[in-house]
């Protein structure tokens, strides 16, 4: 049994990553603000005794005694992230010099949950951890993929530096249950608009392309990463490298909710990335990790949660 902190860890990603912990028999510390993270994703956790909810912001230190850390704090949609772009990087920064400060005092683990945004909107397809990236630092996008790409850098520095054990993985599009319905990103958007039989809104012409990989896939890449060997680092893509076009996804989601919604069109917003798509050759070879759900499979299973939590929307507001 390991003590594990887990920070952003009442968030999407976070709360499945927390589940996944205990049930291999582990203590996890929860650490969340609860800026975009909610209690109810972790609501079920809490009568498991190996659990522990710490309402704290990483951008102030933390003293606990832990075994491993991962590192999960940080908005990650546009609406969130622009929504206080200040906070947002200091997250990034101030929270991971935090979180690496700890790391470096119990000489312990730490993983770094990065993202594909640090790539910006790529000349390079699909994107191999080799690039550099092609990211606007002065625009509206700025705070979380300059915010991300200064935590990567805060992570080899500690590592080179004070020869820490680090790892970091790169997070492309990831969805699944425990996703804010509101939270503003592409799946989200499409499956409650088509829900509610309201009008889908595209940006741009509906051709700029994402990969999509359910969060189940995503939490068994970043465990096995969790236990690579000292020696390696990272960073390493995790994502689905099947690229879909934001019109193919609406469609799918359509289909798959036999809505009545018509496509509508908007401006592309300014520094959106036009493709997406990650080589995860890396992972496949290292981790023998790739994904195994399709995006069918994926989609299904996130309307279901969508459906169960608009209609207890819909009773709570009733009663």
């Amino acid at each position: 049994m390991k003590r594990i902190l887990v920070t952003g860890g009442s968030g999407f990603i976070g709360s499945h990553l927390c589940k996944r912990l205990l049930d291999e028999g582990n203590e996890v510390l929860c650490v969340d603000n609860f800026f975009t993270g909610r209690r109810e994703n972790v609501h079920k956790l809490l009568d498991n005794k190996n659990f522990e909810l710490l309402r704290h912001d990483i951008t102030f230190p933390l003293y606990v005694e832990v075994d491993q850390i991962y590192n999960l704090a940080c908005p990650a949609s546009p609406i969130q992230y622009q929504f206080d772009p200040v906070q947002t990087t200091k997250t990034s920064v101030m929270g991971s010099i935090n979180m690496l400060g700890l790391a470096k005092r119990l000489k312990i683990r730490i993983l770094q949950a990065s993202t594909s945004e640090i790539y910006g909107d790529p000349s390079v397809h699909p994107q191999p951890e080799s690039y550099w990236g092609n990211v606007n630092p002065i625009g509206p996008r700025a705070c979380y993929d300059e915010g991300k790409r200064c935590a990567e850098t805060l992570f080899f520095d500690y590592h080179r530096q004070h020869n820490l054990d680090i790892k970091v993985v790169r997070i492309f599009n990831t969805y699944g249950p425990n996703m804010q319905l509101n939270d503003g990103r592409v799946v989200s958007n499409f499956i409650l608009q088509a829900l509610k039989n309201e009008p889908i809104t595209i940006f741009g012409d509906g051709t700029q392309t994402r990969s999509f990989c359910y969060v189940d896939d995503l939490i068994d890449g970043m465990h096995r990463m969790m236990q690579t060997e000292k020696g390696f680092t990272g960073p390493v893509n995790m994502g689905n490298p099947e690229e879909f076009t934001m019109l193919q996804l609406a469609e799918t989601i359509i289909e798959l909710t036999g809505s009545k919604s018509k496509l509508v069109f908007m401006p592309l917003p300014l520094d959106d990335p036009r493709q997406r798509k990650p080589d995860i050759s890396q992972a496949m070879e290292v981790l023998n990790w790739q994904p195994s759900f399709n995006l069918k499979e994926g989609l299904i299973k996130t309307i279901s949660y969508f459906e169960k939590s608009l209609n207890l929307k819909a009773q709570l507001a009733h009663e």
